[in-house]
């Protein structure tokens, strides 16, 4: 079990170093291929604005997508009580609770730091779980928030957005003013153009590699906390009966839900953000406490 956390947090590290070596490559070939070296430094401050603004944002934001309501013990006192119990067992603050109004099973959590954590649960969630189910599946949330993986999936997603945005400004400039062969060499334009084609791609593979590692994580510390893993792998036997699909589609935010909350389709399912159930299910089952 601790060799497994261990190992999920190491490969997770080493991915974002990827993450990281990808950016600065792609910066360092379009500042080559614009003649201007320093752009690398002004790609370097716009990463760290834009995800110092995603950092910040991220949880509300992805509250108010998925129209999540917040509430009190009084209005789902077996929820409330099931998150509250096990903050204590983890040593967590109490985060707050949202409900949301959704058929399919499944929840999220998000926040930057453990101060700021919110649990969130769907009412189809709610409906099918036994208490050792619901049990496994907040502990698996409240996993997320102890391993900080919240700042990591930011952190990861915001990084995607940058490579984006910063490859499609490429592309441009090269199409309506990448001509000017005094000021570059067609060598470097065409090695940049190929890599603001491949980059967006690369950093996408990435964070859903990352995304998988620490569905992984949470998976074991969930089992960890609650010293019972048959109850996290049976909520995920239901979920993969009656799907994860939510009625609010989104793909900003489908990293940090339980299951995967978007419709599935065979091809798309190796480019999703998570594991495949039966897997996680396997590796579960294989635990030693």
């Amino acid at each position: 079990m601790y060799e497994q956390i261990a190992s999920n947090k190491r490969r997770t590290v080493f991915l974002m170093l990827f993450f990281l070596v990808l950016l600065w490559v792609l910066g360092f070939v379009i500042g080559k291929a614009t003649g201007n070296p320093g752009i690398l430094f002004f790609i370097g401050i716009f990463s760290i604005a834009y995800s110092i603004f995603s950092y910040f944002a991220g949880a509300k934001m992805a509250l108010a997508i998925n129209r999540a309501k917040q509430i009190q013990k009084s209005d789902d006192p077996r929820l409330w009580r099931t998150v509250e119990n096990l903050a204590i067992t983890d040593g967590l603050p109490m985060p707050k609770v949202y409900i949301m109004q959704d058929p399919s099973p499944n929840a999220f959590a998000t926040g930057r730091n453990y101060n700021n954590a919110v649990v969130c649960a769907t009412t189809g969630l709610l409906q099918i779980m036994n208490d050792n189910e619901l049990e496994g599946v907040i502990a698996h949330e409240l996993g997320h928030v102890k391993n900080y993986d919240m700042r990591v999936n930011t952190l990861a997603f915001a990084l995607v957005g940058v490579i984006s945005m910063i490859a499609d400004f490429f592309l441009r400039w090269s199409f309506w003013g990448g001509d000017d062969e005094d000021n570059n060499s067609s060598l470097f334009i065409a090695i940049a153009v190929f890599a603001a084609i491949i980059a967006p791609f690369a950093a996408s593979l990435l964070q859903l590699a990352i995304s998988r590692r620490r569905e992984y994580l949470a998976d074991a510390t969930g089992a960890l906390t609650t010293r019972y893993p048959e109850g996290l792998a049976s909520a995920l036997e239901k979920i993969e009966k009656t799907g994860s699909a939510t009625r609010v589609q989104n793909t900003s935010t489908a990293h940090m839900f339980f299951a995967n909350p978007l419709k599935s389709h065979s091809f798309l399912n190796l480019f999703s953000t998570h594991p495949p159930i039966e897997a996680r299910i396997k590796a579960l089952r294989e635990m030693k406490l």
